[in-house]
């Protein structure tokens, strides 16, 4: 049950505060319970105190883009192609661009 894995993973965070996996973990639990308020809280934590986490990036771009705001979206977009870049992780930079290009409509694919 989340519930459950919520609860271990916030007791994981008393012991280890810095630790950005546990973090990632927390916000994506909270993204999968629609607990948006507490997955928003997480992600940007992570961006805030942990900005090289590059998995944050498309998961709270995406989270921004079910919430209609298209234009954080992009932005979060933006700077996580930088840091997967900084960090030489093509595989991220690729998955964050095409989410980029989705959501600023740059869409190449005929229909």
């Amino acid at each position: 049950m989340s519930s459950t894995r919520i609860s271990k993973l916030l007791e994981f965070l008393e012991s280890e505060p810095n630790d950005p996996f546990i973090l990632y973990a927390l916000a994506t639990e909270y993204n999968n319970a629609n607990d948006k308020e507490n997955a928003y809280s997480f992600y940007l934590q992570l961006t805030d105190k942990h900005p090289d986490y590059v998995g944050t990036y498309y998961h709270l771009g995406k989270l921004y883009e079910k919430d209609g705001d298209k234009e954080k979206a992009i932005a979060i977009y933006q700077k996580g192609m930088e840091v997967a870049r900084s960090k030489r992780d093509m595989h991220a930079f690729s998955e964050l661009q095409g989410a980029f290009n989705s959501a600023s409509g740059l869409d190449y694919e005929d229909d």
